[in-house]
């Protein structure tokens, strides 16, 4: 009986394993399951990628608007603003529980990172035992990070008084500055330096003691006789200057500047007489105006500091009657700087390359103090070389051609530095657009051509925006 029943269910057996019938019935009832999941994954994944890209737009958003106020807000502050940010933009209700976290840091600039998270229940995914998905997206704003130092280099030659160039430009220059100042969380984070310019750069004649100045050609030049006056005074306002019997008008001044030599006297104008400040020649050096005439070949194209040892490092002391106002060195004073545009009067000829030259030495070398800069940060230096007419006067020439191969060769050793150079020509008189500004400029587009002064407010503003734009590094 049993060895009978064994035979019958082993026949079955048999009879099964040869069978056809229902293969397909059963091979797909064991496949449905990962086939509905695969498929399930993909409508699920494609829902939240959707999700994601939503979440995505909505954090980036929300770090931009809070990084704008973050520096004067608490933690608390801050997180409340970013949730309240995101919750507005942010409008997909299948995502539950929401998270928003942002953090703000000044280590090596500044920088907001904020990061949402979510999730999503599955449709499909559930058959594979995973009922829902988690969501993240994150954004980085860092701004600051970037540490700047600028020099304005600025025509302030006797064409500027023409077509209210010279009132835009201080509107324009003092715009700049503010944006500057804004884009600044610290200070140190900007400094700006500015060189106005005519034929001559002003140093301040405070200064005429000092060794990095040579004084050869300024004493052959003002010698004179014992009867003839030099040096200058500050009467209601305006700064008249003298040489020998010829005043000029130096602009506008405040105070009590003074300091004539009058047959070996040093007359010095108290405001309402003169005095006498004990015995001087006339060629006493603390008669000079403060003006520097370009250094002598090659020093003139470069930024190599002045040593005593090197008369041709030394800075060319000159008594130029149309003496631009003293240069300002790199600073944060904002009040101070924009004190030092609103000083800027018109007059005297056209030489870019000695106000280049400046502002290339006074982003990189003596005589200037030079901040020291941090590991932390990255440092860019920009010059920004405006004027409104083509080279006429250095010290060696008066043809246009021989002045702008000097300061082509100051382009080339400004942009191998790694300075960007930005060069706006005003070209007000009809005259030719400058090639030389257009290939001194370090890029295309860091050339502007003006044909009115009003032009000269909206160019900064541009440049301004360049230097000072916020940006999404991640």
């Amino acid at each position: 009986m049993t060895s009978k029943l064994l035979g019958n269910l082993r026949k079955r057996w048999q009879a099964f394993r040869r069978a056809q019938r229902g293969n397909i019935a059963i091979t797909f009832a064991l496949a449905i399951v990962p086939i509905m999941g695969s498929v399930g994954a993909a409508v699920d994944y494609s829902h939240a990628n959707s999700i994601k890209s939503a979440m995505q737009a909505a954090i980036d958003a929300t770090a931009l608007m809070v990084s704008k106020t973050a520096a004067s807000q608490t933690n608390t502050q801050l997180q409340t603003a970013a949730t309240s940010y995101f919750q507005a933009l942010f409008t997909r209700p299948e995502a539950r529980n929401v998270v928003v976290n942002v953090t703000y840091t000044t280590t090596g600039g500044s920088q907001i990172v904020a990061t949402a998270t979510a999730d999503m229940p599955t449709d499909f995914m559930g058959f594979l035992g995973y009922h829902q998905l988690g969501i993240t997206a994150s954004s980085t704003v860092a701004w600051g990070n970037s540490r700047l130092r600028v020099a304005l280099v600025l025509d302030n030659t006797g064409s500027m008084a023409l077509s209210n160039k010279m009132t835009a430009l201080k509107t324009a220059s003092k715009n700049l500055l503010t944006q500057l100042q804004n884009a600044a969380s610290n200070n140190g984070d900007v400094y700006v330096s500015i060189i106005p310019f005519s034929k001559d750069v002003n140093v301040d004649k405070v200064n005429y003691t000092q060794s990095w100045l040579r004084w050869d050609l300024w004493d052959a030049a003002n010698s004179g006789s014992s009867s003839t006056f030099s040096g200058s005074i500050c009467y209601q306002g305006t700064l008249w200057q003298v040489s020998g019997s010829t005043w000029t008008n130096g602009g506008s001044c405040t105070g009590t500047a003074s300091g004539i030599c009058y047959q070996g006297t040093l007359w010095n104008w108290n405001g309402t007489a003169f005095v006498s400040g004990g015995s001087c020649s006339s060629n006493n050096h603390s008669t000079w105006n403060g003006c520097v005439t370009d250094r002598d070949q090659d020093y003139d194209t470069r930024n190599t500091p002045p040593a005593t040892g090197t008369p041709g490092t030394l800075f060319v002391a000159e008594q130029y009657l149309a003496c631009p106002v003293p240069l300002m060195g790199l600073s944060y004073d904002w009040g101070a700087l924009k004190d030092k545009i609103d000083s800027m009067q018109p007059n005297g000829n056209t030489n870019q390359a000695i106000g280049l030259q400046w502002g290339f030495q006074s982003l990189t070398s003596a005589p200037f103090t030079i901040p020291a800069v941090d590991a932390n940060y990255q440092y860019s230096k920009i010059i920004i070389l405006l004027t409104d007419g083509l080279n006429t006067q250095d010290r060696w020439y008066t043809s246009a051609s021989s002045i702008d191969a000097r300061q082509r060769i100051t382009c080339d050793n400004v942009k191998a530095a790694g300075i960007t150079l930005y060069t706006v020509q005003v070209n007000t008189d009809g005259d030719p657009t400058s090639q030389l500004l257009r290939d001194c400029a370090s890029s295309p587009d860091k050339f502007f051509l003006l044909t009115s002064a009003t032009a000269i407010v909206s160019t900064f503003n541009q440049i301004g925006t360049n230097l000072s734009h916020l940006r999404v590094a991640k």
